[in-house]
């Protein structure tokens, strides 16, 4: 089946209007045992990647909302070949970019490089592992980024990570020397830019869900009346479906 969404290609001369800045989401297929599988147990692999699949429909949706005449939505994706994946995932003004590298520093390092090859004056990298993140928040990464002055923008996430990168140039150093999953993510990335002179701008902090005790505190969070009904909804559903039928 052949994918709704125009795939970019870096190589080719950019097609990207200007002043544009690209929310771009890392994503990988949502496929059984390929995805989430530090959920398996408690859920099952095919659990895993359905709840993949509504973590991606949340932040894509909250990505939307923020993107107006300034801002575009990307799937950074692997693996090439999978573009069908995202038909019903991604809204079809979201467009894809492959992923290239090894590590996950060296991904997001050409990620950010081949969108601004593509034309994106900005670039906002993005997990799929944050989906109470509300698009107020990435419009206000695209608000920092349209700021005079080169500076660096992070979404700070509270095991010491982020869960967003947003750059004005191609600082390929804000990849390098970085102990990835680690809780010193943040602390690194924040050193190489002062090296580098860059302002630092912080968005508020969120969290990764990637094992069993980030995925009560989902549960917790939104379905226990803690967040608004806008924050997260596919999410919402699927885990309320989960604990109906005894399975969380």
């Amino acid at each position: 089946m052949p994918s709704i969404h125009r795939v970019l290609d870096p190589s080719a001369p950019p097609t990207t209007a200007k002043n544009i800045c690209a929310l771009a989401v890392m994503t990988k297929a949502p496929r059984a045992g390929q995805v989430k599988t530090r959920l398996v147990p408690p859920l099952s692999a095919e659990e895993a990647a359905q709840l993949n699949i509504c973590f991606l429909r949340d932040t894509a949706a909250a990505i939307a909302k923020a993107c107006g005449a300034t801002a575009r939505g990307v799937g950074v994706y692997t693996p090439v070949g999978a573009e069908a994946a995202y038909i019903d995932i991604l809204p079809r003004e979201f467009e894809l970019i492959p992923q290239r590298g090894d590590g996950f520093g060296e991904r997001l390092a050409f990620a950010a490089g081949d969108l601004f090859q593509c034309g994106f004056t900005s670039a906002c990298l993005i997990d799929s592992d944050s989906p109470t993140v509300s698009g107020d928040v990435y419009k206000k990464a695209v608000e920092f980024l349209s700021k005079p002055g080169d500076r660096v923008v992070l979404g700070p996430s509270d095991d010491g990570g982020y869960y967003l990168i947003g750059l004005k140039r191609n600082h390929l150093q804000l990849f390098e020397r970085i102990d990835w999953s680690t809780e010193r993510v943040l602390e690194q990335t924040r050193q190489r830019a002062r090296e580098l002179n860059l302002e630092v701008e912080l968005l508020p902090t969120g969290y990764d869900v990637d094992d069993a005790t980030t995925l009560r505190r989902l549960c917790d969070e939104l379905l226990s009346g803690k967040t608004t009904n806008d924050i997260a909804p596919n999410t919402r559903k699927f885990l309320a479906t989960l604990i109906a039928q005894k399975k969380l």
